[in-house]
């Protein structure tokens, strides 16, 4: 008998009981004897019997899971997000699918049609950084399947998002290297289609506005996948600037280690020449040579309240089909971790 064919009427076979008996034994019906009942969920474990969810989904209209797109697993933040939405679901009594649409916008198109079509109750969503086009996903919210987004939202008064404080994080980044004597600060750019890019691109102009320095636009350097050859190359670009940037700041930190290797292979030094700060607290950060200054983001947070939102909307829908949920945003605050990258006064 292959496990994955095991059905009730399979363990009813083996332990020469009905079919309704099994299924009653599953659901610890009262009555059902105690005996049985052990006998029933031995053998289920032994057999490694799983019940057919699409079955029960037609029955129930609901079936515990909901789904999960993100962009990029091998992510850090994506990671610890990932984490914070499995440790409220599990516990909460929901399964978890995850897919990842490798920042592709047909592989999100992809991944939504199958997660809708594996009737999950509800979905949480980053979106890619192609995204510019949301007709799959208004689909979606049209059938009325619960929909909660996070980090990178699509900007929809039809669903709940949770996002972090981007703007206040790159302001308070930008700020900190000024304060540090810096006045020609390059900014790495990330996808400009991406509400993230533009927060992060307005967190660093206001810093520069409230403390009466000049925004120089020839040292925003756009840096669209974020990735450490990237980051190498657009800060090679800055180099090559007269004068020079006497800091960057990065819009993720892969950008902002490719930038300190350009500026190494330079035979400049960090941050006595150029200072250096990232954005989101990879754990790799505190490893690097000088130790990378960075924006935390609270990604085990964000995304346990993203859960939390989600199941309250698909409670709210179980119980009444026709409910209206009040869409929420709530907006989590970041941390600047100083460390040696930025520290030209060698002070914290």
């Amino acid at each position: 008998m292959k496990y994955n064919q095991v059905t009730i009427k399979d363990i009813a076979r083996e332990l020469g009981i009905s079919p309704s008996t099994v299924s009653r034994a599953l659901k610890d019906h009262p009555d059902i004897s105690p005996e049985t009942k052990k006998a029933v969920n031995e053998l289920a474990e032994k057999l490694n019997y799983q019940p057919n969810i699409v079955a029960l989904s037609l029955r129930q209209s609901k079936t515990n899971t909901i789904g999960v797109i993100i962009p990029e697993l091998v992510h850090f933040f994506f990671s610890t997000v990932i984490s914070g939405i499995e440790d409220v679901a599990y516990s909460a009594g929901y399964n978890v699918i995850i897919t990842q649409s490798n920042e592709s916008l047909q592989r999100e198109k992809t991944d939504i049609k199958a997660l809708f079509n594996s009737r999950v109750d509800g979905m949480l969503i980053s979106v890619s950084r192609e995204t510019n086009n949301f007709d799959h996903i208004d689909n979606i919210l049209a059938k009325g399947v619960p929909m909660v987004f996070f980090d990178r939202v699509y900007d929809t008064p039809n669903s709940s998002k949770i996002i972090v404080d981007d703007l206040s994080g790159a302001k308070e980044a930008t700020s900190h290297l000024i304060e540090q004597g810096c006045q020609r600060i390059a900014h790495l750019e990330g996808p400009p289609n991406l509400e993230i890019s533009k927060q992060r691109l307005e967190g660093y102009i206001q810093a520069h506005k409230e403390h009466n320095v000049e925004v120089n636009r020839n040292l925003i350097m756009p840096c669209p996948l974020g990735t450490i050859e990237e980051g190498k190359s657009a800060t090679k670009k800055l180099l090559a600037q007269s004068p020079q940037p006497d800091a960057i700041f990065a819009t993720n930190d892969p950008a902002a280690m490719g930038a300190m290797q350009a500026i190494k292979e330079a035979g400049l030094r960090i941050p006595q020449d150029i200072a250096v700060v990232g954005f989101s607290n990879w754990f790799f950060t505190a490893l690097l040579d000088p130790p990378l200054t960075s924006v935390d983001q609270p990604g085990f947070e964000m995304g346990q309240e993203a859960a939390k939102l989600l199941i309250r909307q698909i409670e709210v829908k179980t119980k009444d089909r026709d409910a209206f949920v009040e869409p929420e945003t709530k907006i989590l605050k970041t941390r600047l971790i100083v460390r040696e990258s930025s520290l030209k006064k060698g002070k914290k």
